[in-house]
């Protein structure tokens, strides 16, 4: 009898427990949740308090940086997966340093794009993120774009939906996708576009699902608020909590190796005592030589 009962009590209880989740499934998100501009992204919640915003202050220290120096820095923060080398770029030449806007596209299918183009109602913004870029990016930003690197109908902008967004003030562009009307982007010398490839197609196969939320760039993980950086090797990206150690170290780097580099030029010193760690003998002319050159 004692047996019966308990096994009706514990019948009771998980049937509460499936009824609860029920319900709450069904309530679906929170009111206002579906219309915020920026998609929910329960990773973001947790990293946001740690997260500081990169100042204009250091957008401009790390333009005067070699990229691999800033790198190095990261690289001491154990943030392995952080460049990628393998984007094609318009701008040979023009250093790119902004903070990252990310979107994250998804192969078209009907019951999709009726789901997107119904928030974007809900929310009052162009479901076409390349439109709402054209609105919604601020100065200093880089739009980093998630198209899996697919390339046919699928290029993120072309050069009037291009044209809203460097008119917005955004320090550039990374794709991991297609760009259309190459030719109109190579002469705007400070509007740097990083893409996988250019087609003649408009954007067609895919759509936009999440605005600002984390999404990968071949083999590395952005975050929204990353640092960007870009050059002729490729782009770095890592967290702006890190901006001030890394432009420090970075900083350390360049100090250093100037010295290197004018004790190579001449014969005195083998190779091996200056590069890659200083001998003992030019650990102390270093100390010499920094009494005469200040830094900067």
């Amino acid at each position: 009898m004692r047996t019966s009962r308990l096994v009706v009590l514990a019948a009771v209880f998980w049937a509460g427990i499936a009824s609860r989740a029920s319900a709450q499934a069904s309530a679906g998100a929170p009111v206002g949740l579906r219309a915020s501009r920026d998609t929910y992204s329960a990773v973001m919640d947790v990293l946001r308090p740690s997260r500081t915003r990169l100042t204009d202050e250091q957008i401009e220290k790390l333009k005067k940086l070699p990229i691999e120096a800033v790198w190095g820095a990261v690289q001491g923060k154990q943030y392995r997966h952080c460049f990628v080398n393998d984007l094609k770029l318009t701008q040979p030449g023009t250093k790119m340093v902004g903070r990252a806007l990310t979107m994250r596209y998804l192969p078209v299918r009907p019951d999709l794009m009726e789901a997107v183009q119904s928030l974007g109602k809900e929310g009052d913004w162009e479901y076409q993120y390349n439109i709402r870029a054209g609105e919604d990016t601020h100065p200093g930003d880089v739009l980093v774009v998630e198209l899996g690197g697919m390339v046919d109908r699928a290029t993120f902008m072309g050069d009037v939906t291009g044209l809203g967004i460097k008119s917005r003030a955004a320090a550039g562009v990374v794709i991991d996708g297609g760009l259309r009307d190459l030719s109109e982007f190579l002469p705007w010398k400070d509007f740097p576009v990083y893409y996988t490839g250019a087609h003649a197609s408009a954007m067609a196969d895919q759509v936009g699902v999440e605005w600002n939320v984390p999404v990968r760039i071949k083999t590395v993980t952005v975050l929204p608020g990353d640092v960007v950086i870009g050059d002729e090797s490729g782009v770095l990206f890592f967290p702006p909590q890190l901006a001030d150690e890394a432009i420090k170290a970075a900083e350390d780097t360049v100090y250093i190796e100037d010295f290197k580099r004018e004790m190579i030029r001449g014969t005195r010193y083998r190779a091996r005592d200056i590069y890659p760690k200083l001998s003992p003998e030019l650990e102390k002319v270093f100390e010499e030589w920094k009494k005469i050159h200040p830094r900067r």
